[in-house]
């Protein structure tokens, strides 16, 4: 299954593997779930995964952003044309849409108030392992 994960699922299924979140980055890893992304998530990725409140192990970071890059699917997105509360969260829904994906995984689903597009689901994280486990 194709999803686009919003930082903040990322982040949150590092520090607390028990969760949906955890949940999500373990799929992801095991190779399950594929990411779509572009240069502007990885970067985001990579940035947040740094910052030196999580303390995260900086060799691991970097392994985790090349196993996203190596596994997942690079997309070229265009411009949404509208903005969304967040402007950061527009690179986000933009590559969902690019990318066909099924879901936009996401913890700020407040952030995308806006109308349905095409066939994405913006879904939140407990949501997201709920439908998975029904389609399996």
């Amino acid at each position: 299954m194709n999803i686009v994960l919003d930082t903040n699922v990322l982040v949150s299924g590092l520090l607390n593997p028990h969760g949906a979140p955890g949940q999500i980055v373990r799929l992801v890893a095991a190779g399950d779930i594929i990411l779509c992304h572009d240069a502007r998530i990885i970067d985001e990725y990579r940035r947040v995964l740094q910052y030196e409140k999580f303390q995260f192990d900086e060799a691991l970071a970097a392994n985790l952003i090349d196993e996203i890059k190596a596994s997942g699917i690079p997309v070229a997105a265009k411009p949404l044309g509208f903005a969304l509360p967040d402007p950061e969260d527009e690179k986000f829904l933009e590559v969902a849409i690019a990318g066909g994906v099924v879901c936009l995984v996401t913890g700020n689903i407040r952030h995308y108030k806006t109308p349905k597009f095409a066939s994405v689901k913006i879904i939140k994280p407990a949501d997201f392992i709920l439908l998975i486990g029904a389609s399996r």
